[in-house]
């Protein structure tokens, strides 16, 4: 809300000068006050809720009366025209963010369907996560599958979504690219779903994890085995761009929890300096291409010298006795 307020004042100042005459007295915006007001909350660290909505009901209220004044700027004479295209697109986002706010201050609500968080990033949506280190993240939520060692992008979105609604589509892309179903997918918790077991029983496909249902008293040492496998099969994908999961108990992966997957660590995903929702994707999915080239190069060089010490290097042979 600060921050729209500042804009509108940043293009009250613009539509002003651009007028004609100056007969006209300029608005009057009130911004030190409204800075004022602003910074006596926002420097609390734990304000309470009856002072955060005191202070939301100001700031409706200056912009209120900054989009007011826009209007009669523009009705005396100033143009659109003046303004550049960000603040043009900024103009047109704050006038969204006044309809949300002030229909969720009237309605005494915390959400809104489509709730912009970002003036520059309007496209940009809160998702809850419910971690420990941060609860709500902000970003494009990606849906991904990976076989042999490299990963398929399938999804993007900037809205919240259910990764489980995807797994169908994702077997089917298989199919299509190899020509048969896979064997077994090993998939996380979320994908584990009634409907989803049910479509994987009926095409054949074995799902990763423990069947629904109360867990039996007596698991056999071959299902903990095959269950132990399939954690690790699924670290390839955890591995590439989240977090890995627990790799059987292994001395190395004692710092699983703190550990940053391939995509973020090396190839920056999680550093992504692009503004637009296109321009951010298009970075997102060159990081995904990037990351299976230096797989396919490593498996050539591999195989190059596989071949090479194969056909021209000499073992020494040792006898004993």
């Amino acid at each position: 809300m600060n921050e729209a307020r500042e804009q509108t004042e940043e293009i009250i100042d613009i539509l002003y000068e651009e007028l004609d005459d100056n007969e006209n007295k300029k608005p009057r915006t009130y911004r030190n006050t409204a800075r004022k007001e602003y910074l006596d909350v926002a420097k609390k660290r734990r304000p309470s809720k009856k002072q955060i909505r005191k202070a939301i009901k100001k700031q409706l209220r200056y912009l209120k009366r900054n989009l007011s004044h826009i209007d009669k700027l523009l009705a005396v004479g100033a143009k659109l025209s003046c303004l550049s295209a960000q603040k043009y697109k900024i103009l047109l986002v704050v006038n969204e963010v006044y309809r949300q706010q002030l229909f969720m201050y009237e309605n005494n609500l915390s959400r809104v369907d489509d709730r912009i968080v970002s003036l520059t990033q309007p496209h940009v949506r809160p998702i809850i996560r419910g971690k420990a280190g941060s609860s709500v993240e902000f970003g494009a939520k990606l849906s991904a599958s990976c076989y042999e060692g490299y990963v398929f992008l399938d999804r993007i979105s900037w809205d919240n979504f259910n990764e489980s609604n995807d797994l169908k589509a994702q077997v089917e892309a298989f199919k299509l690219a190899t020509g048969y179903y896979p064997e077994s997918v090993h998939v996380d918790q979320i994908y584990r779903t009634k409907d989803n077991r049910k479509w994987c029983k009926e095409k054949g496909i074995r799902i990763s994890g423990i069947p629904l249902g109360r867990p039996p008293k007596n698991i056999s040492k071959e299902t903990k085995r095959q269950t132990k496998l399939d954690e690790r099969d699924r670290n390839c994908i955890e591995g590439k761009f989240g977090e890995p999961a627990r790799c059987g108990g292994s001395p190395r992966c004692s710092d699983w929890r703190t550990r940053k997957g391939e995509a973020k660590r090396r190839y920056s995903l999680d550093r992504l300096m692009t503004k637009l929702s296109n321009t951010s994707e298009t970075a997102i999915a060159i990081t995904f291409l990037v990351m299976n080239l230096s797989a396919l190069l490593r498996r050539i060089i591999m195989t190059f010298f596989c071949i090479y010490f194969r056909k021209y290097c000499i073992y020494p042979i040792f006898r004993f006795g």
